[in-house]
């Protein structure tokens, strides 16, 4: 096997890892939630975390894990009555099992997630089925001691067929005092039978306020625009973080200030703009470019289609921007339409490595045709 330090598959560049990270923000309804079941007595073993990316779900997950490791398993009265339950899922500092979770050592606590591949080279493209059957060691050395155990699955919907199939046989019979944590973007994706043996929690896109206090703890402090930030990334704060490292608000910013001289164009601007994403290590900028393309188009479309402008304009002129070139809803459904083909064709292209200058130019020479219809 090669010796290569492989990164965490779970682990969002920039941003510190979701176990290192004691504070959620904008999800108090699912924290209360999986609360009132743990006070209940009837903890579900099986739990569904579910949502968009980079939303919170897997800290919610590492927050959850804490709390069930610190709390005793007897729950029942005791020499002095039966003890106070618990108002929030925060756990003490402090407490060994927090230190032992940071170091990766805690005997209670597994995660599954995506490994090496056969070589060792590289992380395997999914969850493979010999990731799942380490289940089994980890259930029988943790037996010893009679405590609470957890498994954190980041992600679900990256598990293979097998995989799958292997871990739907420990949700049929879940050892005693085990909760797991299964934190999914695509539920659509899962078995069937995974999925109606878990309990759902949803998690729902941040706010401004909660994006903002979010990124402040994952050290971003530079956030002009907490609102934009919040829209242009759909309450992700990994979107955010990667939007902030590779200046999408700017990017963004761009594109409105190029269409806003369509349906003439400035071809000028247009080519500054295909040679600035195609520079050598601009991959990841590339990438961003055509994303936020498709948002802008997509954005043109819907809010065309309502006759209102954005209630967060996201860039300078961008409501100014959508009010001329979609007067009214007949127009929405064209730029909707040309959405979908300049999406697949990107996709295509970046699939086949074509140049990305002509990629970029294509498109925005097929945007100013549909202006100028």
């Amino acid at each position: 096997m090669a010796d290569v330090d492989l990164p965490e598959p779970d682990r969002v560049e920039g941003a510190p890892h979701p176990r290192e990270t004691h504070r959620l923000y904008g999800q108090e309804t699912a924290q209360a939630e999986f609360l009132q079941a743990f006070n209940s007595g009837r903890l579900h073993h099986g739990w569904l975390i579910t949502g968009p990316k980079g939303i919170g779900k897997a800290t919610l997950a590492w927050q959850i894990a804490r709390f069930l490791l610190t709390q005793p398993v007897d729950q029942g009265t005791g020499l002095f009555g039966a003890p106070e339950k618990p108002t929030t899922l925060d756990s003490p500092e402090d407490h060994p099992v927090n230190a032992r979770i940071q170091a990766m050592s805690e005997p209670g606590l597994f995660l599954l997630r995506r490994g090496p591949n056969d070589k060792g080279d590289k992380l395997a493209a999914e969850i493979l089925v010999g990731e799942v059957r380490k289940l089994k060691n980890f259930f029988a050395l943790s037996a010893a001691d009679g405590g609470r155990r957890v498994v954190i699955v980041d992600a679900a919907d990256e598990m293979n067929v097998s995989a799958a199939n292997a871990l739907l046989k420990v949700l049929e019979e879940p050892p005693a005092n085990t909760t797991m944590l299964l934190i999914c973007h695509q539920p659509s994706r899962l078995l069937p039978t995974i999925r109606s043996r878990c309990r759902e929690l949803r998690l729902a896109p941040l706010g401004p306020d909660a994006m903002e206090q979010a990124l402040s703890q994952a050290d971003v402090h530079e956030m002009e625009q907490p609102a934009a930030l919040a829209e242009l990334s759909a309450g992700s704060v990994g979107e955010a973080i990667r939007l902030t490292s590779l200046n999408g608000l700017g990017i963004y910013q761009s594109l409105v200030d190029l269409y806003a001289t369509l349906p003439r164009l400035d071809r000028g601007r247009a080519l500054q703009l295909a040679e600035s994403a195609t520079a050598r290590g601009a991959e990841a900028k590339l990438d961003l470019l055509f994303a936020l393309n498709d948002l802008l188009l997509s954005r043109l479309a819907r809010f065309g289609a309502l006759g209102m402008p954005p209630m967060v304009e996201v860039a300078r002129g961008e409501a100014e921007l959508i009010a001329r070139l979609c007067p009214y809803p007949a127009k929405a459904r064209a730029w909707a339409e040309l959405a979908q083909e300049i999406g697949a064709r990107s996709r295509h292209g970046r699939s086949v490595n074509l140049d990305p200058a002509a990629l970029i130019l294509d498109t925005i020479f097929k945007i100013q045709k549909t202006a100028a219809a």
